[in-house]
């Protein structure tokens, strides 16, 4: 018995690295699942589908079941496809994983404009268009009087909690992944649904010039950066044992899980009337006293 018997799963970008990592588990523990993948290459040119087809031929040599989808996320009507698809196969769907994404690292004063806006639809517009789809889905079988028990997994990034240079798209996008996780797990609690994110550190093809020399220094070591090594926290959450979890994001790294914590106060000035601008400069080191003034780090250790 898998943690995930009887559940429809759909992972985006599930041909290659994380995606493929998680619908292999998925589909382990007991999930039917679509893999999508449009088989674009980093910078997300080209189509290529045996990357999503050699996952679904791997999860059905080892007895799963599986189906490929080559739609594009980032399309309301390819979204729609998803979505239909999985619900037409095998009558409803339970957990969406959000992978699927591009990088167009360059920058600010070199960035065009084409790489803010394909960076920003395939990650952000990505994400949302599968969830809507996903939501209008369980809010009808929820309002038919249906007990739902929906998941979705998005896939934020530590540049976007952080922010990483040369990335002023991919973070943007990825901080905006976080926020909607949060927002999108308000709107659909009532309906049974949980909405969480995780920012996994693991090597990838998007990662692979960040990581990919550290990596060789662990050969023959616990392979701390394996895309496999993140699969187990999606698992967990698209289960019924998280049910009590909603709203969360978790950076997932090798053998360590950490809850991370957004935006709190951490200075204050406060007083029953308006400040001056000279007033708040000659008071900046109390707003300050406990908070760098500066760029904050761009990792938490």
């Amino acid at each position: 018995m898998g943690m995930l018997d009887g559940k429809t799963a759909i992972v985006t970008g599930a041909g290659r690295g994380i995606g493929r990592e998680e619908a292999l588990l998925l589909a382990a523990e007991g999930a039917n699942v679509i893999v999508n993948d449009v088989g674009a290459s980093r910078a997300g040119e080209g189509a290529d589908a045996s990357p999503a087809e050699q996952t679904v031929a791997d999860i059905k040599a080892a007895g799963g079941e599986a189906l490929i989808n080559a739609d594009d996320v980032s399309s309301w009507a390819g979204a729609e496809r998803l979505v239909a698809q999985a619900v037409d196969t095998w009558g409803k769907l339970d957990i969406l994983v959000n992978n699927a994404g591009i990088l167009r690292d360059k920058m600010s004063f070199n960035m065009d404009e084409s790489d803010w806006d394909d960076v920003i639809r395939v990650h952000l517009k990505g994400h949302f268009a599968t969830s809507h789809f996903a939501a209008v889905h369980w809010r009808n079988r929820s309002k038919a009087g249906e007990e739902v028990s929906g998941r979705i997994i998005n896939t934020a990034s530590e540049a976007g909690l952080f922010g990483n240079a040369g990335q002023t798209n991919y973070g943007a996008a990825k901080a905006g992944i976080a926020a909607m996780t949060i927002i999108l797990g308000r709107e659909l609690e009532r309906y049974g649904v949980t909405v969480n994110a995780i920012s996994p550190r693991a090597r990838t093809r998007m990662t692979e010039d960040l990581f990919g020399e550290m990596a060789k220094a662990q050969e023959g070591k616990f392979d701390s950066f394996g895309p496999e090594n993140v699969a187990p926290l999606v698992a967990f959450l698209a289960s019924d044992e998280a049910a009590d979890v909603n709203g969360q994001n978790f950076v997932v790294f090798g053998g360590s899980v950490w809850v991370m914590r957004g935006w709190q106060p951490d200075g204050q000035l406060k007083r029953d009337s308006r400040w001056t601008p000279k007033e708040l400069a000659d008071n900046k080191a109390t707003l300050f006293a406990s908070h760098p003034s500066g760029l904050p780090p761009f990792s938490f250790f």
